[in-house]
């Protein structure tokens, strides 16, 4: 292996964050391109991670095969492709400064939004149609510029109360049929080289590992705890990020 002992690091924790993500701790996975950007462009990170969020989503999508939303599965699934498009029809025209910018810009909006929303006590909301759409697009299009999608997807899905097997599941199912539909977009904007691949291919044990770990602590840790230090932390490489974009 030829990994710098830094960008190793860097990447065999991301590839451990996205395997939490699928095993049941969604907001996790917005870590890991955050993380592996610290040592190699955002552009990068994100391609050499699509690989892993997809050997990682099969993995996820066995161990809640029998728990998930049928209804939200659909609905988002469809405006996800189509936030996917959007994504594709528009990255050409945003440099890297910019991409690095709105990674740092999405994980501090959506840490903000989790500490200062109101807390809501109503009755379960049903799922609609065309509210799932629109949010399914903006996961698809937050997924493909950064694998950041989960805030969206949590906005709509969180007032409708599922139970925690079932939210994860819906998570996991959704943003699998996104992450495959990165694949030949990713690959036509920034080729797959064989070094990629195999950086990769080092990286799976870490992820699937992640991802069982993940099953494990959505039933035993308390969640108010470990989602608010995945959100400090989370806020924290943000600023880094949108510091770093703005030349300093």
């Amino acid at each position: 292996m030829n990994f710098e002992i830094t960008y190793f690091f860097y990447a065999a924790l991301g590839s451990v964050l996205v395997g939490l993500s699928k095993g049941g701790l969604p907001s996790t996975g917005m870590l890991a391109v955050p993380i592996l950007s610290l040592s190699i462009s955002p552009i990068h990170a994100t391609t050499l991670l699509l690989p892993i969020y997809i050997i990682s989503d099969a993995v996820g999508v066995w161990l809640y095969r029998k728990n998930f939303s049928a209804f939200n599965v659909k609905i988002l699934t469809q405006g996800g492709l189509l936030g996917v498009f959007v994504g594709w029809l528009t990255a050409t025209v945003i440099s890297e400064v910019v991409v690095t910018f709105l990674i740092g810009l999405i994980g501090v909006l959506f840490c903000l939004y989790s500490w200062f929303k109101k807390v809501n006590n109503d009755q379960p909301k049903p799922p609609k149609t065309l509210p799932g759409i629109f949010w399914g697009s903006l996961a698809g299009f937050t997924s493909f510029i950064s694998h950041a999608g989960a805030p969206p997807f949590q906005v709509y899905v969180l007032p409708q109360k599922l139970s925690k097997a079932d939210f994860a599941g819906t998570a996991t199912l959704v943003f699998a049929a996104i992450n495959l539909a990165k694949i030949w977009p990713y690959q036509d904007l920034r080729p797959y080289q064989w070094g990629d691949l195999m950086d990769a291919a080092y990286l799976v044990p870490f992820a699937i590992a992640g991802t069982f770990a993940g099953a494990v602590l959505t039933k035993k840790i308390p969640d108010k705890l470990f989602f608010l230090l995945v959100q400090i932390g989370l806020f924290a490489i943000s600023l880094k990020l949108i510091w770093s974009s703005l030349g300093y």
